[in-house]
């Protein structure tokens, strides 16, 4: 390592005030300085840290005098293709909070970039959204320099699985040291993901049922480490834990032997699970887990319509189980035979299939005995495919299935259909589906024949 976790903190604490400082303090027209600010790593075009000592004592001290809330929610990110998983998670955080809960929580954001232009749009985007938390130091931002990470020597341009441990373990150690002081416990998410309605208090209902001294590592999700709560006076052993090891095991791996290490021998799952991945990022782990597969399109890429003999309202219509926003499909009184189907505007070769019914805050409405189905050869108006084959059942109201390249036909309908007769309510969160229809691929085909062209 380049630094102590001591010495990369202060660097930390100094780097969080000089992004504060442009955010809050200069000018939106002054586009030269910030740059000065934002690329850090040239000595340059970098201000020297002399310059910045006002600054950054004034921010740090105001820091340090403001009031220590009950919860630090702790989240590492990285520019990625696709959809800005950040914001995403942000927008959730304080939607699902109420007002006394955000008085509680501190939100701590972690760019582990080394992209500038990702950092400053990233930065201006989130100072344009959340002035106002930032102005009370309920959200901050913080950014490690280049120097604190170990150095790569990489001669066959490939990323080893050791790199990407490294990276992530080092993220998250500056991530907890910068956090150790905000309050009282430390509450680990990621930055894809949306939050049940009032997780705040969801999670201090569960605090208050343990004795603190009986728990290291609480769990309100089993993905990763997602959703880990930890009391914030074990952050300093913990980000020095990960640096120690960064390069051995993955940052999930290392929380729960660190959980072992003090004490706790068994996993504590505190139920309803409150953080879900949104569907649009994988992490390494999950990449590991299905080692042939590579990101998968967004499941929306592939459009269809909702039919269902259900129940429901305009509220929370068949087509609302397969969006990939927080809506939702609503029945109640369900009956054995009765069906929800997707049905596909273009055949497609799937890989995946994920059905989440049941609320995510209480575990209420899943669909108790139920089965996905693959359909083919649609007839009729409106369209019901001729012949179903079985691709699983739900476990416990839920099933993520992959789909090997061997099924052969192409689908044209993804059904779930009701196995038993079922009183009360029944919500379906959504029907996430991925694959590749003939359309996509001819268009695929067409824009590579176009390059050909041009060269």
């Amino acid at each position: 390592m380049h630094c102590s976790v001591r010495t990369c903190f202060r660097a930390s604490v100094a780097l969080i005030f000089l992004w504060l400082f442009t955010i809050l303090q200069i000018p939106e027209e002054n586009e030269d300085v910030k740059n000065v600010v934002i690329n850090h790593g040239s000595k340059n075009n970098f201000r020297s840290l002399d310059d910045w000592q006002n600054i950054t004592f004034k921010y740090l001290k105001e820091i340090q005098q403001r009031r220590k809330t009950w919860l630090t929610v702790g989240i590492t990110s990285e520019s990625r293709e696709g959809p800005n998983g950040l914001l995403d998670t942000l927008a959730s955080l304080y939607h699902t909070s109420s007002t006394s809960e955000q008085k509680q929580m501190t939100v701590l954001v972690h760019l582990a970039d080394s992209d500038p232009t990702w950092i400053r749009r990233t930065i201006i985007r989130i100072s344009s959204l959340y002035r106002a938390q930032i102005l009370t130091g309920q959200l901050l931002l913080i950014h490690a320099p280049p120097d604190a990470y170990p150095a790569v020597n990489d001669t066959q341009n490939e990323v080893s699985r050791g790199q990407v441990y490294s990276k992530q373990n080092v993220d998250h150690a500056f991530l907890m040291s910068f956090a150790t002081k905000l309050s009282t416990y430390f509450l680990l998410i990621e930055d894809n993901v949306f939050c049940a309605p009032n997780f705040v208090n969801h999670i201090r209902s569960k605090v208050g049922y343990r004795k603190p001294n009986t728990w290291v590592l609480l769990e309100f999700s089993n993905m990763g480490f997602l959703g880990k709560l930890l009391h914030s006076r074990d952050l300093p052993l913990l980000a020095h834990f990960l640096l120690l090891f960064h390069k051995e095991r993955s940052l999930s791996w290392l929380l729960l032997h660190f959980r072992t290490l003090l004490g706790q021998q068994s996993s504590i799952l505190c139920r309803p699970f409150l953080f879900y991945h949104r569907l649009t990022h994988l992490t390494f782990e999950n990449k590991t887990l299905v080692g042939h597969e590579k990101d998968p399109p967004d499941p929306y890429t592939l459009s269809g319509t909702v039919y269902t003999d259900m129940r429901f309202s305009d509220t929370h219509s068949p087509q609302k189980a397969y969006t990939l926003d927080e809506s939702f499909f609503w029945s109640y009184n369900v009956t054995t035979g009765n069906y929800l189907t997707v049905i596909l505007n273009n055949p497609a070769n799937l890989n995946r299939v994920q059905v989440r019914t049941g609320s995510i805050t209480d575990g209420k409405y899943i669909l108790e005995k139920g089965q996905v189905e693959l359909g083919y050869d649609p007839e009729g108006t409106p369209p019901q495919c001729t012949s179903f084959t079985l691709l699983g059942r739900l476990v416990q109201g839920q099933m993520d299935q992959f789909i090997l390249e061997s099924i052969g036909c192409k689908v044209s309908c993804v059904k779930l259909a009701v196995n038993a007769n079922q009183v009360g309510g029944l919500m379906i969160r959504h029907i996430y589906i991925w694959g590749e229809n003939a359309k996509n691929r001819k268009d695929v085909q067409r824009d590579n024949d176009d390059d050909d062209d041009d060269s």
